[in-house]
């Protein structure tokens, strides 16, 4: 079965965006996933097409209306998809939930932009609020971007190499070993002995090591309790 993304947009020309090129947009062209950007303004029911107003008590920036948003998502067939709401106050997005979301039939994606979205929307649509990192962006279009180029690469047949997806950051708990290729020596730099050893027990040793020490040096909120006992 394709997955089937669909992403509730003002800017529906930012799709597929980046997706469309590499590996994703290779796939993408197989129909091994597919993607629909859906218009919010054209649910929008004055002569303006107007899709905000004031925010209530007050404040600046304006607040996208709810009843426009609800009439955009309820025009998408009432299916098992996730509905997710790209929102900096959102849970963190991680490995593990792209994995779920990957595993599934697809996604449905609201994009906010200006202030952000009527409460009464999220909670009446039930829109999961996910965050891809505590900072602002101009609108939910690059964040939504961004997970779904987290979530196809993973789809099945997307890498050229599946098992590629098995050995990455965060995939194990940890942060992904260091990396090396010819030639031998660049700069006075010489690739570490065990890789070129042949002893594929070594190297796997090696490189669990040198996961468990970067994750130690640059995320140790990602280590267990005995990951920070091991030596």
């Amino acid at each position: 079965m394709t997955f089937k993304a669909t992403v509730l947009t003002l800017y529906p020309e930012m799709f597929p965006g980046h997706l469309g090129v590499s590996l994703a947009g290779r796939a993408l062209e197989r129909g091994q996933w597919a993607i629909d950007a859906v218009q919010i303004r054209d649910f929008a029911s004055d002569k303006h097409r107007s899709v905000d107003d004031t925010p209530a008590g007050g404040g600046a920036g304006m607040v996208l209306k709810p009843d426009v948003l609800a009439s955009a998502i309820d025009s998408i067939a009432d299916d098992n998809r996730p509905r997710l709401l790209m929102s900096p106050r959102g849970k963190p997005l991680s490995q593990k939930r792209v994995r779920e979301i990957a595993s599934g039939d697809g996604v449905v994606i609201v994009c906010g932009r200006f202030e952000g979205v009527d409460q009464r929307v999220i909670e009446a649509r039930n829109l999961e609020e996910v965050s891809i990192g505590d900072y602002i962006l101009s609108g939910g279009e690059p964040a939504a971007l961004t997970l779904l180029d987290a979530v196809v690469r993973i789809i099945p047949g997307v890498m050229g190499n599946d098992l590629s997806g098995l050995h990455e950051s965060f995939e194990g708990g940890l942060l992904e070993h260091p990396h090396y290729t010819r030639p031998q020596v660049f700069e006075g730099r010489e690739i570490p002995a065990v890789l070129t050893s042949g002893n594929h027990a070594a190297i796997e040793k090696w490189r669990n090591a040198e996961a468990l020490k970067l994750t130690r040096e640059r995320r140790p909120d990602l280590l267990s309790e005995s990951q920070k006992q091991q030596k």
